[in-house]
């Protein structure tokens, strides 16, 4: 069995997506249809940079799921099937759970990416800037790294924001309890614990504000059963259900990415082989750290699509 996996912020490059673009047809037409949703010059951003301007939250996350998009429609019609025919399962990183939804045919493409330019904009909002810090932490489990942010929040908001894999959480929160926490995670043993360059606190209740927002948004979205399941990150488990994606869209503004278990949620379902879409192989590596059994690869650009083709 096989899963498509999608990733999340932090994998965004300039160029990224342009051999995608200049090769398939099929990718152009996701390009554009996403700039003219957004009303924006967003291929022309991926394409040329300022990298800058494409790091921006507001920016990234549709840029992000737009690539992966444009790799999900090359394949499909440079192999003839449709996604439902090749992959069991689908899931995300963060905003690469909207990816997911968008290839799995819960969300219209436009839709989407509005909904991740909102996303965003709401999360870059929701607290202001400095004031949250995001930490990563090498070398210590979910349980102990959980335990540091407890003692370093002091009254401040300070949680796992991420388990990414087995030795590598990220905590969130207020930013000088994530400081605190950094500090006592390194007298615990942590390989690194380091701040990591990011402009807002995400997945931690600082983020509460944009996740009304999001509820507000998504109230007025149409969602349709998915194709495939959809492995959401606040349960590890597979959702098909419109009502249920709409509220852990939701509660995934503020929750923990349980990117771990959702791995593991899947290798126990039958699923053998990831395949990263879209940008980077940053999900590709934590696939071999959390279990060498499974077989993960990505589809970057046009080799590694055809590629793959070969495969099935």
């Amino acid at each position: 069995m096989r899963a498509f996996v999608f990733p999340g912020q932090g994998s965004q490059a300039v160029g990224m997506g342009a051999a995608l673009a200049d090769a398939f047809p099929a990718a152009r037409e996701v390009f554009e249809e996403v700039d003219d949703a957004l009303g924006q010059p967003l291929a022309r951003l991926m394409r040329e940079g300022p990298d800058g301007d494409l790091t921006l939250t507001e920016n990234a996350q549709p840029a992000l799921m737009a690539v992966s998009l444009a790799a999900v429609r090359a394949l499909e019609a440079e192999g003839g099937r449709p996604l439902s025919e090749i992959a069991d399962f689908v899931a995300g990183h963060s905003l690469g759970e909207y990816s997911a939804l968008c290839a799995a045919r819960a969300l219209p493409l436009a839709e989407t990416a509005r909904l991740l330019k909102l996303r965003g904009q709401a999360m870059q909002k929701a607290a202001p800037v400095g004031s949250g810090a995001m930490a990563a932490i090498l070398g210590l489990d979910l349980e102990a790294a959980e335990a540091a942010a407890a003692e370093a929040a002091e009254g401040e908001i300070c949680a796992a924001a991420n388990d990414n894999a087995p030795g590598q959480v990220v905590l969130s929160g207020a930013r000088s309890a994530v400081e605190r926490a950094v500090e006592i995670a390194k007298a615990r043993g942590a390989k690194r614990a380091m701040l990591l360059p990011v402009s807002a606190p995400f997945h931690c209740d600082l983020m509460a504000p944009a996740a009304d927002a999001m509820a507000a948004a998504l109230a007025e979205t149409d969602i349709l059963p998915p194709a495939v399941p959809v492995v959401a990150n606040v349960t590890a488990a597979p959702v098909v259900d419109p009502g249920a994606i709409r509220r852990l869209l939701v509660e995934q503004v503020c929750g923990r990415v349980r990117w771990r278990e959702s791995v593991l949620a899947m290798k126990a379902e039958g699923v053998s082989e990831l395949v990263e879409i879209g940008a980077g192989k940053v999900l590709t590596g934590l696939a071999r750290r959390i279990d060498r059994d499974l077989s993960a690869s990505a589809i970057n650009d046009p080799a590694d699509l055809e590629a793959f083709l070969k495969t099935l």
